[in-house]
């Protein structure tokens, strides 16, 4: 599984990648100069050796060297060492790599051999030294990165669980700052209490305008019932009437569903409600639409299930999308499927246009959604009613005709 990339991390890792960058540059650098200065001190020392001994051996002195270094003269000059050009050189002898000085005087050529130089200790206590500061160098980058990367993101983290407690009436943190984070935290502060403000205000102005709208409702609905009881004998008259009296009824129940979305979700009960009880119910009322023309209204009733949410809510968001259908499809079938988990409403109508379809699927729209345009009040309303509830609507135009309106419950919200 990948961790995730945090800022935290990805600052500690800057760190230490900045920390081996510079380790190997000196380290590069310090190998060749170690290895240009041992050259040179044993060259030196090699030639001095030569200096001293090759005068002794002239003058036919003895010639006693340390155990590590052997100087030849003449015959005595090992046979795969007896063609080296005049100068310091390293050449394999004996299974190693050697210094040697090849030099030649008035009785001959020489040869001087150090096989274990004591700048070999020196050198690998050098490198031994660097390869130490080198460790402490990245332990000091890591402990750096750590201590500059908790400083930098714990305060942004503070800020984020200040901004994301919605609940919580404290001010946010660093406000006070004068730094760049001051100034993210004023911003935050400064747009939440702005969206603040705008939610108050949409909330208390659906509440209000809906209970303003309860008593003029209640006023006709009423009306319009004596309406219809008292032209049972003039059918014309009653069918208005009767018209009437259904677009007051579905007016007052989307002033309730208005009412029940200014509430906060988390804080209104949530009763076991069936779709398949809902949809019969919708299915009754929008009959009256499709009368009269070629289309058939079908319910495919497979995997009935619950879903935790008022029933007036599944019941406008369910109903809309049939009413929907049933008003702008002119011929062939609206039908309504209950999947697992899912409630799908099939039409053979028009289908939707692309602004609407860029609009439902959070895109730029080509053209302002005016009117109703094949949308109405309702599309828009059961679209705040899904994500009031946490579901997704999702809508598709069929290849040949028609559009396909899906909503996809939460597992959280249902029981089967």
């Amino acid at each position: 599984m990948t961790r995730p990339s945090t800022l935290r991390r990805r600052i500690v890792t800057a760190y230490l990648f900045f920390a081996l960058a510079i380790c190997t540059f000196f380290g590069i650098v310090a190998s060749v100069a170690i290895e240009g200065v041992e050259d040179l001190l044993v060259d030196e020392h090699l030639r001095s050796i030569a200096a001293w001994a090759s005068p002794r051996h002239a003058a036919g002195m003895p010639v006693e060297m340390p155990s590590d270094v052997n100087f030849y003269h003449g015959e005595t000059i090992p046979e795969s060492l007896r063609d080296l050009p005049l100068g310091v050189a390293k050449r394999g002898f004996e299974g190693k790599v050697i210094h040697l000085f090849s030099g030649e005087d008035s009785a001959g050529r020489y040869v001087v051999i150090d096989r274990a130089s004591e700048y070999k200790s020196i050198e690998r206590t050098i490198y031994a030294m660097i390869v130490a500061g080198f460790l402490g160098f990245v332990a000091l980058s890591l402990f750096l990165g750590r201590f500059i990367a908790h400083g930098f993101v714990e305060p942004i983290i503070q800020l984020a669980e200040a901004v994301n407690d919605q609940d919580s009436t404290l001010e946010l943190p660093l406000l006070s700052s004068s730094d760049e984070l001051g100034v993210l935290a004023r911003a935050f502060a400064d747009h939440t209490a702005e969206l603040k403000r705008f939610l108050a205000r949409e909330r208390f102005f659906t509440g209000d305008v809906s209970h303003e709208l309860r008593t003029p409702l209640t006023i006709i609905t009423g009306a319009a019932e004596l309406l219809v009881e008292q032209t049972g004998n003039q059918p014309a008259l009653q069918a208005a009437a009767q018209r009437i009296l259904r677009a007051a009824s579905d007016a007052t129940e989307c002033v309730g569903v208005l009412l029940m979305l200014a509430r906060a979700p988390d804080r209104i009960n949530r009763p076991e409600t069936f779709v398949d009880d809902v949809i019969r119910e919708q299915i009754t009322r929008c009959k009256p639409l499709v009368a009269g023309k070629p289309v058939e209204l079908l319910y495919e009733a497979n995997n009935d299930f619950a879903v935790a949410a008022h029933k007036e809510l599944l019941a406008s968001a369910i109903g809309n999308l049939i009413r929907n259908a049933c008003q702008y499809t002119e011929r062939g079938s609206v039908t309504v499927r209950v999947e697992e988990r899912s409630v799908v409403v099939e039409d053979t109508g028009p289908g939707l246009s692309e602004s609407v379809q860029a609009h439902l699927q959070n895109g730029i729209p080509s053209k302002p959604l005016l009117g109703s345009a094949g949308t109405g009040l309702g599309l828009a309303l059961v679209m705040r009613i899904c994500e009031y509830l946490g579901a997704k609507l999702s809508v598709e135009n069929n290849p040949e005709n028609g559009s396909n309106f899906r909503i996809d419950f939460q597992t959280t919200l249902t029981s089967i």
